[in-house]
């Protein structure tokens, strides 16, 4: 089955009672037994519910897994992950993760006694130099926010295979439809799918795969016990956002290749970053493991001042938090997506005053590039 016919004939399709071709939202908590603990395979909404097993199923097909979750948002997702893991276990992360991911491994769980060591990814040498006794897991994004930097998930997971330790990557960026981590080698993948997957600014949720049946137990044990479970609604909203996946990344990607050419040539952009780029150090990296680049660009124009220039003269990019909608979005990391990081661990990882990063969506190329044109006079 080709990718576009996967998302929307993967999983459960419809409804085989009523012959609903879309899968109807089961607004129920609970559920009519016939005798003690004999029931149709639903018995709590926290534990499962109808709507969110079709979305769990159908998240599990594209990213090619064997068990699919669905959480309230995607940090609950991250959060639900690394309570796999004890007290004394150590964990290797990308350096430029999403501020909400350091913010919780660095102020929260920290507290529980799990540890996490932030290096450079894209360069296995560095994830080896880091690998102790009580690590546990490898963990990547890749493209990573906002630098979209590339780390090899193929080569990091055989070294983490050769270690006895999990490979866990954050896909949001790629989605399932340019990138599957799982066939690269990796254990557990995730997604805040508000993102891409939702793809319309109107539902918050997170979404996990894991490759092993005993890691799927293990997930739904601690899934079921804390509760940060996904509602019907929004779980029908993803598996709707979802069928149109394919067109909305590829359109969103031929935007962006067109944008990407006209940052490139501006004089008031000292830097742009995007995988794309044949000048992007894991450019070769990136052509390998995914069918595509994506639409997530980040670039340079020197100051917050001037960065504050640009947003105020804009009229199609929206100046908001989150990425991968419809319509295209604009940020300045420093100051939104990875405040909760330290000015001076900001100032190492490259994430200037400066560094403005742009969600590119659907509107005509054209549009958008003379929006950022007049914005950037």
């Amino acid at each position: 089955m080709k990718k576009k016919t996967q998302l929307i004939h993967g999983g459960i399709f419809g409804d085989q009672t009523t012959g609903a071709v879309s899968t109807p939202i089961y607004q129920v908590s609970t559920y009519k037994q016939e005798q003690v603990g004999k029931h149709k395979g639903f018995e709590y909404s926290r534990t499962g519910n109808p709507t969110r097993f079709a979305l769990e199923e159908l998240i599990k097909d594209l990213e090619s897994g064997e068990r699919g979750f669905a959480f309230a948002s995607g940090m609950a997702a991250i959060t639900a992950v690394m309570m796999l893991f004890n007290k004394g276990d150590h964990i290797i992360m990308t350096d430029d993760v999403y501020g909400g991911t350091f913010r919780v491994m660095t102020k929260v769980l920290n507290r529980f006694g799990l540890e996490a060591t932030f290096v450079d990814t894209s360069d296995v040498n560095n994830i080896k130099n880091e690998i102790r006794p009580e690590t546990k897991a490898i963990y990547l994004e890749t493209p990573t926010n906002p630098l979209l930097k590339i780390s090899d998930i193929q080569a990091i997971a055989d070294l983490a295979k050769a270690s006895g330790l999990l490979t866990i990557v954050d896909n949001t960026f790629s989605t399932p439809y340019w990138q599957n981590p799982i066939s690269l080698g990796a254990d557990i993948v995730l997604h805040s799918a508000t993102k891409y997957i939702g793809g319309h600014s109107d539902v918050v949720a997170g979404l996990v795969v894991v490759n092993s049946e005993q890691l799927g137990q293990d997930l739904h044990f601690v899934q079921n016990s804390t509760g940060g479970v996904l509602g019907p609604q929004d779980s029908w909203l993803l598996i709707r956002g979802i069928k149109t996946l394919g067109i909305r990344m590829e359109e969103t990607e031929s935007n962006t290749a067109q944008i990407v050419e006209f940052l490139q040539n501006h004089p008031a952009v000292s830097k742009v970053f995007y995988p794309g780029l044949e000048t992007h150090p894991n450019h070769e990296i990136a052509k390998k493991q995914a069918a595509g680049f994506g639409g997530m660009v980040s670039f340079d124009v020197g100051s917050a001042e001037k960065a504050d220039e640009v947003f105020s003269k804009l009229k199609y990019f929206t100046l908001a938090e989150s990425l991968g909608a419809v319509e295209s979005l604009i940020s300045i990391p420093a100051r939104m997506t990875h405040a909760s990081i330290p000015q001076e661990r900001r100032a190492e990882l490259g994430i200037t005053d400066g560094l403005i990063r742009i969600s590119v969506g659907l509107e005509d190329a054209e549009d958008l590039i003379e929006d950022l044109a007049n914005a950037l006079k």
